[in-house]
C-alpha cells in the first residue's frame, strides 16, 4: 500500500510541476476516430476495444510518441503513425 501511496504522490507532483499535460478530450470525436480504426484494423489484427478507444484517444490529443506493454496494442499504435519508444 505504501508504494501504491507513493507512486500516487509523485504522479501528482508531476502533474502539478507540469511534466505530464491532462488533455480535454471530445468524446464525440474520439468515439468517430475509434470507429474508423476498429473497420481499419479489427478484423486483421484483433484489437480489443480498450485498445482502440486508447490509441483513438491519442491520436484525437495529438500525440506523436504512444506508450504501452501490450505487443498488439504497439501494432495498432504504429500502424497509425504513433511511435512506440518501448519494445513490447
Amino acid at each position: 500500500m505504501r508504494v501504491a501511496q507513493a507512486a500516487l504522490s509523485t504522479l501528482q507532483a508531476n502533474i502539478s510541476a507540469g511534466v505530464f499535460r491532462q488533455g480535454q478530450v471530445d468524446w464525440a470525436d474520439v468515439h468517430q476516430i475509434a470507429e474508423r480504426l476498429a473497420f481499419k484494423h479489427t478484423v486483421k489484427g484483433g484489437h480489443r476495444s480498450f485498445d482502440v478507444l486508447h490509441v483513438a484517444s491519442a491520436l484525437h490529443l495529438g500525440a506523436a510518441e504512444f506508450l504501452t506493454f501490450d505487443g498488439n496494442q504497439k501494432k495498432l499504435a504504429e500502424a497509425e503513425g504513433l511511435v512506440v519508444p518501448l519494445k513490447v
